[in-house]
């Protein structure tokens, strides 16, 4: 266990007047946008943060439920370190319990505090290691939420720094503003699930709730306008559920949020729902590549830069075009990566393609 790195202790009657005073300690978690209060004994939203008589822990430091070696591409990055791999890891947990998660059986595992009973020992110092012996240029914070495991991460990134490697976070965006401020210097690169576009989609669907999503979003894109030492590349991803988040209000609303708060240049990628793999909504056909090419249409109507269609390998919607000119920069198939480009300038017209190399 690790002692969380962002919580508060509270007296019993600030956070539950109606318990007596011997009831034990509370705590409250700071480290995502639930801000969990927490009796002694008992876990956060996450389930792997738990209260032990007036301190907040963390079960899961040094517990790699997965460690993979994956084409960048995969995370989804196709502007960050194109064509590269980078060395995945996560632990068990999550603050969401999206309906459709396809990683389910690790991220919700421990919800009914049950024991942390299957995962690798390994030290952040041990997780740089194997990324450096395979000369990975990046390590992903990836399969669940990064947040909940916040102190192995964050130990983890210290390290890939000093050791010339770059940091990035697969994540729902549901982080506090003091995670963010926390990891925010060893930060390279952020892929963020905006996974609607209603608060009441993501309290009936995932658990949460939109907005601190939207905060997180637009406080990592003015770090990255005003840190040189914190810059942080965003990419967006929508996974696009029929019946659920697939209207057209929906995507116009959030390709409108990207270009007008996050920046034209920050790439969006619209991804295929496959039901089959879902944790609790099996019963939805996958999404039709036409929903998927009208969202793409309408991301290139609202003036993004760049907008990739997902899950359906040699879709033209893969591959990188220049802004400009249209000329083909990147070929995407199955993660086989073609580039083009020119020191990341378009090869016919110069434009920049706003890589990250």
């Amino acid at each position: 266990m690790k002692e969380a790195y962002l919580y508060k202790k509270l007296k019993t009657k600030q956070c539950a007047p109606h318990r007596a005073e011997g009831s034990g300690a509370w705590v409250q978690c700071t480290n995502c946008a639930h801000y969990c209060l927490i009796e002694n004994t008992q876990r956060g939203i996450c389930g792997v943060r738990e209260n032990k008589d007036g301190k907040l822990y963390s079960l899961v430091y040094g517990k790699a439920v997965a460690v993979n070696i994956d084409p960048i591409e995969k995370k989804p990055f196709f502007h960050f370190l194109p064509g590269s791999y980078s060395l995945s890891m996560a632990t068990v947990g999550c603050n969401f319990s999206c309906l459709y998660c396809q990683n389910y059986d690790i991220s919700q595992d421990p919800k009914p505090n049950k024991p942390i009973s299957f995962f690798y020992n390994l030290s952040p110092q041990e997780i740089v290691e194997i990324a450096l012996k395979n000369k990975t240029p990046s390590i992903s914070y990836t399969y669940t939420e990064p947040t909940i495991f916040l102190e192995y991460a964050l130990d983890t990134m210290k390290l890939a720094k000093k050791a010339g490697l770059k940091n990035n976070w697969v994540t729902n965006g549901f982080m506090s503003k003091e995670a963010l401020d926390l990891v925010a210097p060893y930060l390279d690169a952020a892929n963020v699930d905006l996974k609607g576009f209603s608060e009441k989609f993501y309290q009936e669907v995932c658990g949460a709730r939109l907005r601190p999503v939207l905060e997180t979003l637009k406080r990592m894109k003015t770090i990255r306008r005003r840190s040189r030492q914190g810059k942080i590349w965003v990419e967006v991803t929508t996974l696009v559920i029929p019946t659920l988040n697939d209207d057209e209000k929906t995507f116009k609303d959030i390709a409108n949020f990207i270009k007008n708060e996050l920046g034209e240049e920050t790439p969006w990628h619209i991804s295929q729902f496959c039901g089959a793999i879902s944790w609790k909504l099996q019963h939805i056909p996958d999404t039709p590549i036409e929903t998927l090419e009208k969202a793409y249409q309408i991301g290139k109507e609202a003036g993004l830069k760049y907008v990739y269609t997902g899950n359906v390998p040699g879709h033209r919607g893969e591959d990188t075009f220049c802004p400009q000119c249209g000329t083909l920069c990147i070929d995407r198939t199955n993660y086989i990566v073609h580039r083009y480009d020119k020191d990341g300038k378009c090869p016919k017209c110069g434009e920049d393609l706003d890589l990250i190399l």
